[in-house]
């Protein structure tokens, strides 16, 4: 796909929007930046005209590539703290990884209606747990054990790769809904998004090598530039997002973005079906 100087200069100034959104909102919420990224960069892709059969597969490998580095710096943060259970790491990594191979070979078969599909109706019940979910709710009497234990991490990172997302959006409910202290899961799930990232971008990069249509300055499904744009403004606004969660209704700003993931999911969805 071949852009004009002008248009190419219009695509870097929405990557770099898109990362100072998502900063904002990763620090503002505590969700992952890839549940924003995503979503952005596809109606970004449509706006640009990038063929229906790579545009979600690009959106979601270029987030996976953000999510290397940005949860490499809040894992470092976290760990300084002693808010990181290696111990749990441990335990959780091999099915994780596992996951995340399964779920980026399965990316790179799919249809991009097919992987559109998936992350609008995942999506939609994200949003759903962002806006209803009570603050303090246990359902089970302890982290996963066992066969359950690898169904359920090789779980989060199928789909943790298939939408693009590191390892707090998934991983910070299954473990706070098990009675884990919710500062040590935020701390973990960093250590999580890194072990997602890696593989997912690697698998992303060899999955679309050599594919048409791709956007311009792209590895495989892994776009160099929007990763070169979006990472520096999303870390600089995450501490700002952060800052503002003190000062502002953060009950009624996760409504709010429930209500953005929902209707970008509805999009998503109707630009399939419609």
């Amino acid at each position: 796909m071949g852009m004009g100087w002008e248009e190419l200069a219009l695509y870097a100034a929405a990557l770099l929007a898109t990362g100072l959104v998502a900063g904002f909102i990763a620090g503002l919420l505590g969700v992952g930046g890839g549940i924003v990224i995503v979503p952005v960069l596809f109606l970004l892709f449509t706006a640009l005209g990038v063929p229906e059969d790579v545009r979600m597969h690009v959106a979601v490998g270029t987030s996976l590539s953000t999510i290397v580095f940005t949860s490499y710096s809040s894992l470092r943060a976290h760990s300084r703290r002693g808010a990181t259970d290696w111990a749990l790491f441990r335990s959780w990594a091999p099915g994780i990884v596992i996951g995340v191979l399964l779920g980026t070979a399965l990316a790179a078969f799919i249809s991009g209606k097919s992987l559109t599909a998936f992350f609008g109706v995942v999506a939609l019940l994200v949003a759903g747990w962002m806006a209803f979910s009570p603050t303090q709710l246990q359902l089970f009497p302890g982290l996963p054990t066992g066969l359950l234990k690898y169904l359920v991490t090789g779980l989060i990172g199928i789909v943790s790769a298939l939408m693009g997302i590191g390892g707090g959006t998934l991983s910070v409910p299954t473990m706070t809904l098990s009675g884990y202290p919710i500062h040590k899961a935020v701390g973990t799930a960093s250590a999580i998004g890194f072990l997602i990232g890696v593989p997912g971008t690697l698998g992303m990069i060899v999955g679309g090598w050599g594919h048409e249509g791709l956007p311009p300055l792209s590895l495989g499904f892994v776009n160099l530039l929007g990763l070169a744009l979006i990472l520096p403004a999303s870390m600089l606004m995450a501490p700002v997002g952060a800052r503002a969660a003190h000062a502002l209704p953060v009950r009624g700003l996760k409504i709010a973005f429930a209500v953005f993931l929902v209707a970008t999911a509805i999009k998503m969805l109707s630009s399939i079906w419609g």
